[in-house]
């Protein structure tokens, strides 16, 4: 199960092709003139830290969730948490999911994806409690987060069933893993990257310019 943001990915694919036909007039449209290099090329890293962002805030953010762990993909940091790791995946204004860290500290991460403010939840809230019929009460007071959040321990509940069900030696197996399982938070080098290389780039032009 993958989950992405629609809106945010078609926003960034718009800004890639905006960028790369802009990037594209500007190569062909360099002459000898310093000054005007100088500014087309600013320009054009000015368009690929544009780039960075859309893929870092649009493309990358993601939730998935597999037969191993659930892993949440955010802007520039990545969290992946194996299923016996995990201690509570709840959907409020954001989903949010809780679990064992390396140093056997309670480690917490909320999705950038899906986040719905406090007064929109409060209005599905209010919605729900307005609903004669509970199951169509259920449907208006969840919030795409606690949609998310449902469908992940639904995964979560089939590999613990899995486990259960398995020899006294798979069983005892699966009770070690369990205990030995934690999940990480990490950087994500070319998230950091697309962001930090242009910006550096950029300074450096702004810089020489001034000094020009």
């Amino acid at each position: 199960m993958t989950i992405r943001s629609t809106g945010g990915r078609i926003a960034a694919y718009v800004w890639l092709v905006f960028a790369a036909l802009n990037i594209i007039d500007l190569v062909f449209g360099v002459t000898g003139d310093a000054t005007y290099s100088l500014t087309a090329f600013t320009i054009a890293v000015l368009l690929l830290l544009g780039c960075g962002i859309a893929y870092t805030v649009g493309l990358r953010p993601a939730i998935i969730g597999d037969e191993d762990a659930v892993t949440v993909r955010n802007p520039l940091r990545e969290t992946r948490a194996p299923w016996p790791a995990v201690r509570e995946i709840v959907g409020t204004s954001a989903l949010t999911v809780k679990f064992d860290g390396p140093d056997g500290r309670e480690l917490e991460t909320r999705a950038w994806i899906h986040q719905t403010s406090p007064r929109a939840q409060a209005k599905a809230e209010e919605r729900a409690r307005r609903s004669q019929d509970p199951a169509a009460a259920a449907l208006k007071g969840r919030t795409p987060a606690a949609y998310a959040a449902q469908q992940l321990n639904e995964i979560r509940d089939r590999q613990r069933t899995k486990a259960k069900s398995g020899a006294p030696d798979r069983a005892a197996e699966a009770k070690a893993e369990e205990a030995a399982a934690t999940g990480t938070i990490r950087w994500s080098v070319p998230a950091v990257a697309s962001l930090a290389a242009p910006a550096v780039v950029l300074a450096g032009l702004l810089i020489a310019g001034a000094v020009r």
